[in-house]
C-alpha cells in the first residue's frame, strides 16, 4: 500500500510530461506534413546519368602471355 503513494505522483507526472512533449512537438510543426516525404520517396529522380562502365568487360587476366 506505501508503495501505491510513490507510484501514483510518479505516473501522474509521467502522463502530463508525455503531453507536454506532444505538445512541443505539435507547435514545433513536427506533424505538419505527413504525406510529402510518403511521396518524395516514390518519385523518379531522372536527374543522375546510368552509369557507364568504365573499361569493356573482357575475360580476366591471368598475368600469361598470349
Amino acid at each position: 500500500m506505501e508503495s501505491l503513494y510513490l507510484l501514483i505522483p510518479i505516473s501522474t507526472a509521467l502522463v502530463f510530461v508525455a503531453i507536454w512533449v506532444f505538445i512541443r512537438a505539435s507547435d514545433s510543426g513536427q506533424f505538419d506534413d505527413m504525406v510529402g516525404p510518403a511521396l518524395r520517396i516514390l518519385q523518379d529522380d531522372d536527374s543522375t546519368a546510368p552509369i557507364e562502365p568504365s573499361a569493356p568487360l573482357s575475360a580476366p587476366d591471368n598475368g600469361t602471355p598470349d
